[in-house]
């Protein structure tokens, strides 16, 4: 997403040819690639022994909850899962930081301040979702040790799969005035249709 703005902003004549479906489809697969590079390397070690109850205490399964019911020795895949985590989120969030670096650079060399200030609104919107992403995936995957926090995780999980997504629409298209007439409309239509 960040690569999409930074070729918009900084490359728009040039968007089309940049952003092709090759690049495209490159830029999803590193992004599948990235995510399994988290979660895979830790379960093809080899988690051989479970505990008699086998229930995953979590709202979906991944490496940590699959790690809390291990009865076999979890240390090496703990660290092994710590350490792709970190690299992960780390090489992401420096390539985010790059792109933006470049857009912000780019921004300020805008003459028009109505221009400026509406590239500004369209990267807030992805930064609000950044935000969101990395806040809580930082803290649900880069934690020295699984055995610690079951609940805690569980939340950060509801905010990681759920209210972030909720709310991209709204992160989204609020900026949008066409977005924001429609909405004001169908608010009308409600207290209106309510009122009779």
């Amino acid at each position: 997403m960040s690569y999409d703005r930074y070729v918009a902003i900084c490359k728009p004549l040039h968007y089309t040819t940049i952003m092709s479906n090759k690049i495209c489809m490159q830029l999803v697969f590193c992004c599948w690639f990235a995510g399994s590079f988290v979660i895979f390397p830790p379960l093809l070690l080899g988690l051989n022994d479970f505990y008699a109850f086998n229930i995953v205490d979590h709202f979906y399964c991944a490496t940590t909850p699959l790690l809390q019911i291990s009865c076999s020795d979890t240390q090496l895949l703990e660290t092994m899962g710590y350490i792709s985590a970190l690299v992960t989120l780390i090489v992401t969030l420096v390539m985010v930081i790059i792109s933006y670096t470049y857009i912000v650079l780019r921004i300020l060399k805008i003459l028009s301040v109505n221009q400026r200030k509406k590239a500004f609104s369209t990267c807030s919107s992805h930064m609000i979702v950044i935000s969101l992403s990395y806040g809580s995936c930082i803290f649900m995957y880069v934690k020295p040790s699984v055995k610690q926090r079951t609940s805690y995780s569980k939340g950060i999980a509801v905010l990681n799969t759920s209210v972030a997504l909720l709310l991209n629409p709204f992160i989204y298209t609020l900026w949008n005035k066409q977005v924001k007439t429609a909405f004001m409309n169908m608010v009308h239509k409600i207290v209106s249709f309510s009122n009779k």
